[in-house]
């Protein structure tokens, strides 16, 4: 999945993402940067994330304008 961090509290960890494909908010599920390339969110930034069993964003990670589907950006050239 992909979307937007809506929040982030960096004391707390607790943070929202919003999807892009339905605007549903998922709250971020604890430790879910542990083992991403993230050490700090902000708010607007733009991530995919997979959902865990209760619902909640984890597995945070970068994705390329390709990768996250933006008008536009097709796929990589051939070499």
């Amino acid at each position: 999945m992909q979307g937007v961090i809506k929040s982030y509290d960096p004391g707390t960890g607790d943070g929202i993402i919003m999807c892009d494909t339905d605007l549903a908010d998922y709250d971020l599920a604890t430790g879910a940067l542990v083992g991403s390339p993230f050490r700090m969110l902000r708010q607007g930034q733009r991530v995919i994330f997979d959902l865990d069993p209760d619902g909640r964003a984890t597995g945070l990670r970068l994705g390329s304008e390709v990768d996250m589907g933006t008008p536009g950006f097709g796929p990589p050239p051939e070499l």
